[in-house]
């Protein structure tokens, strides 16, 4: 079988196409995988979390995790239903900050999903924020996909607040008058 100078050239578009999203797709591993879980939950158990963005009306529900392992496509779904919608900016999110809003999930025993009010915000979403309200930080965690702030219909703030507190994990900041939590996966601190 003989090649010619233009076979050469397809199978080297081919084979570059084919890197390329090999490169991609597994650029997307290592970043998930490059986190360590925020809690030592050892064993092969999944995790799992479900949520609706109040703002775009779209969900993710299901398992993120097997054991002390991220999975890449769970975090493709997460990443896009937490995206800045204002912006429709999409960002990674850190996998610690799922794992906390999981485990207070399960401290709750409760099935509803979270309400998420806000996941990843973009910088120009942010200062827009933060020009109409003092609550929101100019160096807001949001920003670096680290924060969620969330509500639970049948759990009030004040519990959810209490569980997030328990597990020290992350920052929990706590809204009444507005009816939600912020969790982050900084350092842990409350307000």
């Amino acid at each position: 079988m003989s090649f010619k100078m233009s076979d050469c050239d397809a199978l080297l578009s081919r084979r570059s196409v084919l890197m390329g999203g090999l490169t991609l797709s597994m650029s997307a591993l290592i970043s998930v995988s490059a986190f360590k879980p925020a809690m030592a939950m050892a064993g092969t158990g999944t995790y799992s979390v479900s949520f609706n963005n109040q703002r775009s009306g779209e969900t993710f529900s299901g398992v993120y995790r097997v054991g002390n392992k991220y999975l890449p496509q769970a975090f493709e779904r997460i990443n896009y239903v937490m995206r800045d919608v204002r912006e429709d900016e999409i960002f990674p999110m850190d996998p610690r900050v799922i794992d906390i809003i999981s485990l207070v999930h399960k401290y709750l025993k409760t099935d509803e999903p979270y309400t998420l009010l806000s996941g990843y915000r973009s910088p120009h979403t942010n200062a827009a924020l933060r020009s109409n309200s003092e609550g929101v930080a100019k160096r807001s965690l949001h920003m670096s996909g680290q924060a969620i702030d969330v509500r639970l219909g049948e759990i009030s703030a004040q519990n959810i607040r209490q569980a997030a507190v328990k597990l020290a994990a992350g920052g929990v900041g706590y809204y009444p008058r507005s009816g939600f939590v912020h969790m982050d996966s900084g350092a842990f601190r409350t307000w």
